[in-house]
């Protein structure tokens, strides 16, 4: 049977880690808010993008050809570096394959780009082993430089490799501690999808035009559509993380307040049953005093 001091360094215990807990909930429910308003400041600057290709491909009178689907494909697969979220790895090295299968696409045609350590080992393990991956930012200000590194990679991947097909997979959010997995197609720019814009209406009565080089604009636009593509997609993964932590943290922190009450319960009852056999212990003595008086 445990002794009153046991129970009490357990119970100091227990609130520690509830401390812990409730420290790392305020944390990623933080890290939420930042990377939602990262997601929503992107949306003007995509809208902007989406209607230069608009206007370029107007003036063009034409699309740039389609890619065959057979051709050599890379993914980028975006996952956590960091523990504690849950099934966050799981659900988005699951739903990879899972696509890649209907896609029909197999593993040795395929370069692989994990984002996050511990995808990288979840897709090892379900056949996918990267070529390479990287660490994820800890800060909205770093997901520029994440993006760059991934854009070099598929820079790599097309030079070396004869890559023509990059799909991205990654969780996006839905609720507040709640995504879903999605598949992006980011390369080929699907821009036939831009000629629906004519029909949402121009924001001015005037359209547009210009002055550079068409071919040097489409390219310096696409490759601006390409870099907000992959920084939504970051911060998108990154805000569900933070999401799958806050509602791993939020059952955490339910089993502690539990295990606290049941450990503080016994306490009482043990330090109550304690004090009794002191007291009966006492007036024993008292009792065998008085009879050897007498």
């Amino acid at each position: 049977m445990q002794t009153v001091e046991a129970l009490r360094a357990r119970i100091e215990s227990t609130e520690s880690l509830q401390s812990i807990v409730g420290t790392m909930k305020a944390l990623a429910a933080m890290k939420i808010r930042q990377y939602e308003r990262a997601v929503e400041s992107l949306t003007d600057y995509a809208r902007t993008i989406e209607l230069g290709l608009y206007v370029v491909l107007r003036h063009a009178g034409r699309r740039l050809p389609e890619q065959a689907v057979e051709a050599r494909a890379g993914i980028v697969v975006f996952g956590s570096d960091q523990g504690l979220c849950g099934r966050f790895n799981d659900e988005i090295a699951d739903f990879t394959v899972e696509q890649l299968d209907r896609l029909g696409l197999r593993n040795e045609d395929l370069d692989v780009l994990a984002v996050g350590s511990r995808v990288a080992g979840r897709l090892a393990q379900a056949g996918l082993r990267p070529s390479d991956w990287l660490s994820l930012p800890n800060s909205v200000a770093k997901i520029t430089g994440l993006v760059e590194e991934i854009l070099l990679a598929i820079d790599a991947w097309r030079e070396e490799n004869g890559v023509q097909r990059v799909l991205l997979f990654h969780n996006r959010p839905i609720q507040r501690a709640r995504y879903q997995p999605v598949q992006v197609q980011l390369i080929p720019v699907e821009l036939e999808r831009f000629a629906s814009l004519s029909g949402e209406g121009w924001p001015t009565r005037i359209l547009p035009t210009f002055t550079m080089e068409r071919e040097r604009l489409l390219a310096a636009l696409i490759r601006q559509y390409l870099f907000v593509s992959l920084h939504r997609a970051s911060a998108e993964s990154l805000a569900s993380e933070n999401g799958s932590r806050l509602s791993s943290m939020q059952a955490a922190q339910r089993n502690i307040d539990d295990r606290l009450e049941e450990l503080e319960s016994r306490y009482r009852y043990l330090r109550q049953s304690t004090i009794t056999e002191e007291l009966l212990d006492v007036v024993a003595g008292f009792e065998t005093l008085t009879a050897a008086d007498s």
